[in-house]
């Protein structure tokens, strides 16, 4: 595959997504499903494309916020119990350009709206929710996040903060497995119709775990989660818009 400046430009944005993302314990996929589908890329594309970077940058997040003592498993069980089977099925819906494009803007405007205006909430840590909604709320997730080509990370951790369930490093340990597992779900489902991994993905990766490695070391010990988020949140704000008005 030829390098061109083009593609270099593709991968430094790549590597931002994946630093920024990764600091708080997400994926990036809504960052490189924005990213490609302002490029053109077709829903199919996109999405496994997404969701193999995806993979790799929250493992790499998840490997961090594990190792510096945030993760619990037992609040992550249910949510993923419920995720996991939804994101196959969820991936094996079909939605064509146009629709995709609507979807995914209002997905990044929820997103937006919870980075910007949420960033600060801190409410008293209660007892974690009940097993079934927890189940329900992995599976809500897990199909939108399957239809679309996200882990859904990005919908899960402004929930678990609002309701007060885990910290914000807490709740990136979390998101961060949770984004993982629905990712490889939503991939194994996009590979038994016969998707494939474009090729131009496959450097990709190598700058995923740059990024994402940088993002995470720093974000589970060092950065203001507080900064990450809004200047996110903002990038998703106009991103939104974009798509949603076409």
């Amino acid at each position: 595959m030829e390098i061109t400046w083009t593609y270099l430009f593709f991968a430094m944005l790549f590597f931002v997504v994946a630093f920024l993302y990764s600091s708080v314990g997400h994926g990036g996929a809504s960052g490189y499903l924005m990213v490609m589908t302002f490029l053109g890329f077709a829903p199919g594309v996109s999405k496994i494309s997404a969701l193999s970077l995806n993979i790799i940058v929250s493992g790499v997040a998840f490997y961090h916020y594990y190792r510096s003592g945030y993760f619990k498993m037992k609040f992550f069980i249910p949510f993923a119990i419920g995720s996991v089977p939804a994101s196959f099925i969820g991936a094996l819906i079909y939605l064509n350009t146009h629709t995709y494009r609507i979807v995914l803007g209002w997905l990044l405007l929820i997103s937006a709206v919870s980075l910007i205006l949420f960033v600060n909430k801190k409410s008293a840590i209660t007892r974690n929710p009940s097993v079934w909604f927890s189940l329900a709320i992995g599976a809500a997730i897990g199909l939108f996040s399957g239809m679309i080509g996200i882990g859904g990370g990005i919908l899960l951790s402004p929930l678990i903060l609002l309701c007060g369930w885990a910290d914000a490093k807490e709740t990136a340990a979390t998101s961060a497995l949770f984004i993982l597992v629905n990712s490889i779900a939503g991939i194994i489902s996009d590979l038994s119709l016969g998707i494939k991994i474009p090729a131009l993905v496959l450097p990709l990766l190598v700058i995923a775990v740059l990024g994402g490695f940088t993002g995470s070391y720093l974000g589970s010990r060092k950065l203001n989660h507080t900064v990450i988020r809004r200047l996110l949140g903002l990038v998703l704000l106009i991103a939104s818009i974009k798509l949603i008005i076409g």
